[in-house]
């Protein structure tokens, strides 16, 4: 069963910003993050800024991270792992997902699913779902809920310090 580990407010980009790349160090091969909401709520600007900060903790050069709105995955090598960057808004079924080959990616990289509803059965056990909304014109609610390892882990790191 999920349970929610945190209900954060964020009043602006910049907040949601933060509170990515503070999770990004702690993620890694085999993290599969859910990021669910409505259009415009954040979901790209959170894993844009995820990836980024990964990539900058491994002395990588800054790499542009557009929305894979239309390429349906955008794939980053970073030195430890790789990071997919899936969006499957544009996909009617689950057969479609695994064409991508997440199922596969699931177990060795660092997965950022937006529109994971379309995941359908292949939802992964240990995945924890970031849900963004709107709340206020910059601002947005994020609702963290998941279980186990992964989940310990965002707990944890959200228990230190504030977003």
């Amino acid at each position: 069963m999920a349970d929610t580990l945190a209900t954060l407010s964020l009043p602006g980009p910049a907040a949601t910003d933060r509170l990515a790349r503070r999770l990004a160090g702690i993620l890694r091969p085999g993290d599969v993050l859910l990021l669910d909401g409505p259009v415009g709520a954040g979901k790209t600007a959170f894993a844009r800024a995820t990836i980024q900060a990964i990539l900058a903790a491994e002395g990588l050069p800054p790499e542009d991270v557009p929305s894979p709105t239309f390429t349906l995955v955008q794939t980053y090598n970073a030195h430890r792992f790789e990071i997919w960057h899936a969006d499957l808004y544009r996909l009617t079924s689950p057969d479609e997902v695994m064409e991508l080959g997440l199922s596969e990616a699931f177990d060795t990289a660092l997965c950022l699913i937006e529109w994971p509803d379309r995941l359908g059965p292949d939802r992964p056990g240990g995945a924890v779902t970031l849900r963004l909304s709107h709340d206020g014109p910059d601002a947005r609610r994020l609702e963290l809920s998941g279980s186990g390892e992964l989940a310990d882990r965002l707990a944890a790191a959200l228990a230190k310090a504030p977003a």
